[in-house]
């Protein structure tokens, strides 16, 4: 069977890199992302929507063609995530908290909402929500991005409760530090935030996991690609984190 695979933020980063696995392994790929050069920029036989997963009047037009060109749609990967500011709980804006809640959260949410029914009709799907580790620990002067990403695990855990009579699996994937322009952006806030250079973050984030790695896109892909498939077919509910094995859950100096 040609797997429909429906990615957020699929096109750069994590996203882009799940995108490319499906893809390798025959699957029909459908991209939405607020960052239209990088759609631009993905193959053209991709399906690809500008948007931002925010707004439910964009997403739930998405569905809409999804509907009438797709008619099914077998994996949603709700991956869309931003970091948020790196500062102490009191310096933070309730603008900021805010918008970083409704991206890593309320976008989650709202991509399953619409996905539900589709695979509810069709009595069969996957649905894989990106936390982090950060889903798991509490982390320093990260105060939204750590809350939202708990809440994306609540989440999944429901969902799994709700979908699994339908035949309709739920995990949750828990990245560590991922190599990456937006890792490089909050090494370089929380250096500023404490006051430290910013390669002493960078190695602290490796020498916190057993592993001593930072993870690659691909790590992440190629877990989705697993979780999606029927090797995992009784695996629903489950946080997977793809880490190296964290040690600290905050970095140490």
């Amino acid at each position: 069977m040609v797997q429909r695979v429906l990615i957020t933020a699929g096109a750069s980063g994590i996203g882009r890199a799940m995108a490319d696995a499906f893809s390798a392994q025959g699957a029909t790929v459908w991209v939405a992302d607020v960052d239209e050069a990088a759609l631009d920029a993905c193959p053209k036989e991709w399906r690809r929507d500008q948007l931002d997963v925010t707004d439910e009047k964009a997403v739930s037009k998405l569905f809409e063609r999804l509907h009438a060109d797709w008619s099914e749609l077998n994996v949603l990967c709700a991956n869309a995530g931003i970091a948020g500011p790196t500062a102490p709980v009191e310096e933070i804006s309730l603008t900021e908290w805010q918008r970083c809640v409704s991206v890593n959260l309320e976008g989650a949410f709202l991509f399953a909402k619409y996905a539900a029914p589709v695979m509810k009709n069709q009595q069969s799907g996957v649905i894989l929500l990106t936390s982090s580790t950060a889903g798991l620990y509490g982390f320093m002067h990260r105060a939204p991005y750590v809350s939202a990403k708990w809440g994306v695990i609540g989440l999944m855990k429901t969902l799994a409760i709700e979908l699994g009579p339908f035949n309709i699996r739920a995990n949750a994937i828990c990245p560590g530090g991922v190599e990456g322009a937006r890792l490089d952006r909050v090494v370089e806030r929380e250096a500023e935030a404490k006051g430290v250079n910013v390669n002493k973050i960078r190695a602290a984030y490796t020498a916190g996991t057993s592993m001593r790695s930072l993870v690659s896109p691909a790590d992440i892909a190629n877990m989705a690609v697993f979780l999606a498939s029927d090797g995992a077919r009784l695996v629903s509910g489950q946080v997977i984190a793809v880490d190296g094995h964290t040690e600290h859950p905050e970095p140490k100096f």
